[in-house]
């Protein structure tokens, strides 16, 4: 579930970075056999912030991380209305999907609807369905216009009504109720998700053990809002998507953001750029790193010269410290045997 609901929020988020944009998610899951958990629930996410949650059970749209009231955020004629309307197109795709055979004892399918409104106030609607994990078809009302793209092993007799019905209930219902409920929450809830965080930007160099190369690492953290462009350079050109890996979106523990994209080089003298694109930056941010093909070699060398160093002072210590101990030990030896002798000598005169 959390999984799902994470890997749903990446990927339809808006990509919008320099007009800005906020957005109202609904993530429903629909569960077919034995289950604990409620048959049908919906979890609403303002941007990247849960705000509410309803479920099959209580029939109740409960707030969450709300400080001000917001009864009248949430109408509940809409919910009612569109939970009806989503719980027979879930019963009735389950039936389509799943087959007659099926021995699993649950199965889950889900719908996430997303509408959006972009600073210059043109605004958008997404609906997409999942089956077992991957998307089945996708329906988008943007400008008045729909498109709609699909996987299922519909023909076009059987597609149509289906389609008509999808696309009436979007344009009628769920995207005013969605842009309605959107504009109110912002209203409530403006400051919190209005807020534009710095990221910190580091391009970092690191000699990987396991190739025997270098890995150049572009990381931004600590920005908010979630939208960032961050791209790798090398001598001033975009890196290929190919060669980069990493570029997930990563939550940090104090609500902003984190991301990193990572490329595997040999030694080389390119020129190595971070930059990064973010609404809370006037301009774009670059980091640059000449990269030295000896640098990682002297970062290993100094400390090994700084160790042989101590050692040799060490070991010439000890040298000089045993050497003036035999010193003292030999001077010792003289001086008794010297006193020995004259004892001898002296020995004749006493007795006599």
């Amino acid at each position: 579930m959390n999984t799902s609901y994470v890997l749903a929020c990446l990927l339809l988020v808006p990509t919008s970075v320099l007009t800005g944009s906020h957005s109202l998610m609904l993530l429903i899951t629909y569960i077919k056999g034995e289950t604990p958990f409620p048959v049908f629930s919906v979890i609403f996410v303002l941007d990247d912030i849960t705000v509410g949650y309803y479920n099959s059970e209580t029939k109740i749209y409960v707030a969450r991380g709300n400080t001000t009231n917001e009864d009248d955020v949430v109408d509940p004629n809409h919910l009612s209305t569109i939970s009806d309307y989503l719980r027979v197109h879930l019963m009735r795709r389950s039936n389509h999907l799943r087959p007659a055979n099926n021995t699993e004892s649950h199965v889950v399918y889900q719908v996430l609807g997303l509408c959006e409104q972009r600073d210059d106030k043109r605004t958008q609607m997404i609906t997409k369905s999942a089956f077992r994990g991957s998307t089945t078809d996708e329906l988008r009302f943007f400008d008045g216009k729909f498109t709609y793209q699909g996987t299922l092993n519909y023909t076009a007799i059987e597609i149509k009504p289906y389609l008509e019905l999808s696309m009436w209930r979007l344009e009628t219902v769920y995207y005013p109720a969605c842009i309605k409920t959107l504009q109110s929450y912002l209203k409530k809830r403006g400051t919190q998700v209005k807020r534009k965080v710095k990221p910190r930007v580091r391009l970092i160099q690191k000699t990987n053990s396991d190739s025997g190369g270098f890995r150049v690492s572009c990381l931004a953290t600590g920005f908010y809002p979630r939208h960032m462009n961050l791209t790798l350079l090398r001598d001033g050109q975009p890196v290929s998507d190919h060669e980069i890996t990493g570029g997930d979106l990563l939550p940090n523990g104090d609500g902003t953001y984190q991301m990193r994209k990572s490329l595997e080089i040999s030694a080389d003298e390119h020129k190595y750029t971070c930059s990064a694109i973010h609404l809370s930056l006037d301009n774009k941010m670059d980091v640059t790193l000449e990269f030295d093909p000896g640098e990682p070699f002297k970062s290993v060398i100094l400390p090994v010269l700084i160790v042989l160093v101590l050692m040799l002072m060490f070991g010439t210590g000890a040298v000089i410290y045993k050497c003036r101990k035999r010193r003292a030990v030999s001077s010792s030896n003289c001086d008794y045997s010297a006193a020995s002798k004259s004892e001898e000598n002296m020995e004749p005169s006493s007795r006599s």
